[in-house]
């Protein structure tokens, strides 16, 4: 069954990546790189086979990325059949954007919910 199997990251739009990372680790804690990123790693539900991970990663306030230019955030979320899901979600009406990409991290598609809202769909590669 094709479903959504957890969040894979949240992504930010920042007009300073750089000083958000250090608000980031300076007041909250996060453990932010000078890039703007952290990723959580599942401790309690991770195996070998599937460690999981939750990205957070900080983007510059003019990239196309995320979408449209008032998203401020787009949800990453992890998928377990991403061709699957997105012929769910077309047969639903759902607007489904018509790239996908293959990575080392694995495939992404994106669809976009009512208000307008981009959402990455990510089917990790094998051993994510």
């Amino acid at each position: 069954m094709a479903r959504v199997t957890g969040i894979g990251g949240v992504f930010l739009r920042s007009r300073d990546p750089v000083r958000l990372a250090a608000w980031y680790r300076d007041n909250l804690g996060v453990p932010m790189s000078e890039k703007g990123t952290v990723t959580f790693h599942w401790l309690d539900t991770a195996t070998n086979d599937h460690p999981g991970t939750t990205t957070m990663a900080l983007f510059a306030q003019d990239t196309e990325y995320i979408g449209e230019p008032h998203q401020r955030a787009m949800l990453n979320l992890r998928v377990d059949d991403l061709p699957s899901l997105m012929a769910k979600l077309k047969a639903r009406g759902v607007e489904v954007l018509p790239d996908t990409e293959d990575s080392e991290f694995g495939r992404f598609g994106w669809c976009v919910d009512p208000e307008g809202n981009r959402i990455e769909l990510w089917e990790p590669a094998e051993g994510m």
